[in-house]
């Protein structure tokens, strides 16, 4: 028996963006984040200000959720779980675990919108210390004091003199296998590089990067704004260990734009970590039987026609459940994602799409 009900999976701004599409246009929508909260990564990792723009994280995700959850076609389920999916598009019968209970949801299609997670910087090596010095930190624990307007060495609770973000890590490395490019994380480091630099007016701040990639508008949002109003330092370079000297982080590696070794003293160095398909990503594509590619992001039917579709006829995908993305196409692709859904409803029911 074929159903009109979307079940969305994951309730991060993608998922938010899906459930709230996909009822204006008709559909009952049962929404299942398996967090307490809705939000996903921006609300749960504490993030300050949004690239490109500035705007709060914690404002604009409240306005995706509150348009989610004002329709009385959308039921949210938080603190649950997909534990199975069973039956075909049109009628699957997907099973929800939450507190102990299980019951069956009945769904004509299904959005999965589980996004990522960041890379674990001390996963495969220890060349930059994440775990062995309190004073090196990734993005997102950045991102946190940020929005506390609290940007201090952690080891000493003071403001720092001197900054430095190392850019891909995790990101373009065929020695641990993530060899693609993580696309947000030069326009993250350099928003947040202006935060310090508003929040520390007297720090020094340093990007260590291989190549700077700024697409769309970025360029002139963020990263000439960096050096030219906030003095944010770009050195081209490798940074190859970091280490413990005289109670400060001494980075070492080679400035390959003058072709010669480099030393440097730092009060923190943030690791600009890339983006991985998360477990409830992986999880669930396994679960759904999805095609996905040899990072362990979903393929779609067609990587430029159809970015959404999946290989299971009425499972459709949105955000960074297909590679990494920034918040602006996570938004893109999730409408795309909850109007196919509908569509494929409406196909089902005879109904013109």
């Amino acid at each position: 028996m074929s159903s009109n009900r979307v079940v969305v999976i994951g309730g991060g701004p993608a998922g938010l963006e899906a459930t709230a599409l996909a009822a204006r246009l008709g559909s009952e929508v049962t929404l299942v984040e398996k967090r307490p909260e809705l939000g996903g990564t921006p609300i749960a990792e504490n993030y300050a200000a949004l690239t490109h723009g500035f705007q709060s994280a914690e404002d604009l995700v409240g306005r995706l959720i509150a348009d989610a959850t004002g329709s009385p076609a959308v039921e949210v389920r938080t603190g649950a779980e997909v534990t199975a999916v069973s039956g075909a598009g049109g009628d699957f019968a997907v099973s929800v675990s939450s507190g102990g209970d299980e019951d069956q949801v009945a769904a004509g299609a299904i959005v999965l919108a589980t996004g990522f997670q960041h890379f674990d910087p001390g996963r495969e090596t220890q060349q930059y210390g994440y775990y062995e010095f309190p004073d090196v930190i990734a993005l997102q624990d950045a991102e946190a004091m940020l929005k506390a307007e609290s940007f201090v060495t952690p080891s000493t609770g003071r403001p720092p003199e001197r900054v430095a973000f190392i850019q891909c890590v995790g990101s373009r490395d065929r020695q641990i296998g993530n060899e693609y490019c993580s696309k947000v994380c030069c326009g993250i480091s350099s928003k947040q590089a202006i935060e310090v630099r508003q929040q520390v007016p007297d720090a020094r701040v340093f990007i260590f990067y291989i190549d700077m990639r700024m697409y769309g508008y970025w360029e002139n949002e963020i990263y000439w704004p960096a050096q030219e109003q906030h003095r944010v330092n770009y050195v081209k370079g490798i940074v190859t260990e970091i280490l413990a000297k005289n109670g400060r982080l001494l980075i070492r590696g080679e400035d390959t734009t003058m072709g010669r070794p480099m030393e440097v003293p730092m009060d923190v160095v943030v690791l600009a970590v890339g983006m991985e398909p998360s477990q409830g990503t992986r999880t669930m594509a396994d679960l759904l039987g999805l095609a996905t590619n040899k990072y362990g992001f979903v393929e779609t039917v067609h990587d430029t026609l159809d970015t959404v579709t999946t290989n299971v006829p009425g499972v459709f995908v949105c955000g960074s459940v297909t590679g990494p993305c920034d918040l602006d196409d996570a938004i893109s692709s999730a409408g795309a994602a909850g109007a196919k859904a509908v569509a494929f409803l409406r196909a089902g029911a005879g109904v013109p799409a």
